[in-house]
C-alpha cells in the first residue's frame, strides 16, 4: 500500500473539492443523457455509486496481485460484472425506469469515473480508503446530477420527481428536457461554480 489520503480527506474530496462532473469532468455522457427528471438521475446516481463501491472494495483486496499491464482489463471485468447486476436487477424490479435508462446503464461499464477510481485510489490504498472514495464520489456525482435534473425537470415541465410544484399556467420549456437543455444546463452552472471560485480565490488573494 502507497501513501496517499486518508480515508476521510478521501471521502470529503469527492464530494466537492474532486467533484467526479464538476470538477474531474468525468461522466458527461451519463450525466447530459439521463438529468431530464430527478428520478432517473437519482436512479443513475445509485447505480453508479453501487458499482463504483463494489469495484473499488473488489480491486483494493487484489491489489497486490495486479500485473500493469493488465491492470485496466481487469477493472473493466470487475466493473462489467457489477454493471450487468445492476441491469439485471433494474430489469427485474423496475422495468420502466430500465427501459427509460436504455443503455446507460450498460455504458456504465466504460465510466470514466469508476475506472479513474481504481487507477487512482483502489489499487494503491487499503480497502476502508477505497470504500470511503467510493462513497465521496457517490455522494459528489449524486449532487451533480440532482442539481441538474431539477433545473431541467422543473423549467421544462414545472414538475419534480413526476410531482407538479409549479402552477398549470406554467409556460414549459420544452427545450429543458431535450439535449440543448442538458448542454446549457450543465454549462451555466459549470460557469457558476467557477466564478464562485475565482471570486474566493481574489479575495484570499486580497487578504494575504
Amino acid at each position: 500500500m502507497t501513501d496517499g489520503p486518508t480515508p476521510t480527506e478521501r471521502f470529503i474530496q469527492g464530494i466537492l473539492p474532486e467533484n467526479p462532473v464538476y470538477r474531474q469532468l468525468l461522466g458527461l455522457c451519463a450525466t447530459l443523457a439521463v438529468t431530464n427528471g430527478l428520478k432517473p438521475a437519482m436512479t443513475m446516481a445509485v447505480a453508479v455509486g453501487f458499482v463504483l463501491l463494489s469495484a473499488n472494495v473488489i480491486i483494493s483486496l487484489i491489489r497486490n496481485l495486479l500485473k500493469p499491464h493488465l491492470r485496466i482489463v481487469v477493472f473493466t471485468l470487475t466493473i462489467a460484472a457489477f454493471v450487468t447486476i445492476v441491469d439485471r436487477f433494474l430489469g427485474a424490479y423496475m422495468y420502466q425506469m430500465s427501459k427509460a435508462l436504455g443503455p446507460y446503464i450498460p455504458l456504465i461499464i466504460v465510466n470514466c469515473i469508476i475506472i479513474c477510481r481504481c487507477e487512482v485510489c483502489a489499487s494503491r490504498q487499503s480497502v476502508f480508503t477505497a470504500a470511503a472514495d467510493a462513497v465521496g464520489q457517490t455522494i459528489g456525482f449524486g449532487l451533480a446530477l440532482a442539481s441538474i435534473a431539477v433545473i431541467r425537470e422543473l423549467l421544462g415541465t414545472g414538475m419534480l420527481a413526476g410531482i407538479q410544484v409549479l402552477p398549470a399556467a406554467w409556460p414549459s420549456w420544452v427545450i429543458m428536457v431535450l439535449p440543448p437543455g442538458a448542454f446549457l444546463t450543465f454549462g451555466l452552472l459549470l460557469g457558476l461554480i467557477n466564478w464562485v471560485d475565482a471570486v474566493k480565490s481574489a479575495k484570499q488573494g486580497r487578504k494575504g
